[in-house]
């Protein structure tokens, strides 16, 4: 197929956000790794496999490389815990 072009009026393709969560967390790279953490688990009211899987889905979408490092930390830790706890 050739190099990505853009076709008018189109938008560049690093631009077009397609991963829109259900529940906004508050999570951000730039905060610290318990900030982080306790932003996802308090807006998905306790239940670590759901953070988890949020975090996951937003690592599995990104294009940023540190996005994708730490949300993929995150999300192990909240499946470990999911497991450790069964919540």
């Amino acid at each position: 197929m050739g190099a990505r072009t853009l076709r008018a009026g189109k938008k560049p393709f690093a631009v077009v956000k397609w991963f829109h969560p259900r529940i906004h967390t508050g999570w951000s790279k730039d905060m610290t790794t318990i900030g982080r953490r306790r932003k996802a688990i308090v807006a998905h009211k306790g239940n670590y496999l759901a953070a988890g899987r949020s975090l996951q889905a937003l690592s599995n979408t990104t294009t940023d490389a540190k996005t994708k490092r730490l949300s993929a930390l995150d999300a192990r830790y909240f499946f470990r815990k999911h497991q450790e706890t069964g919540k």
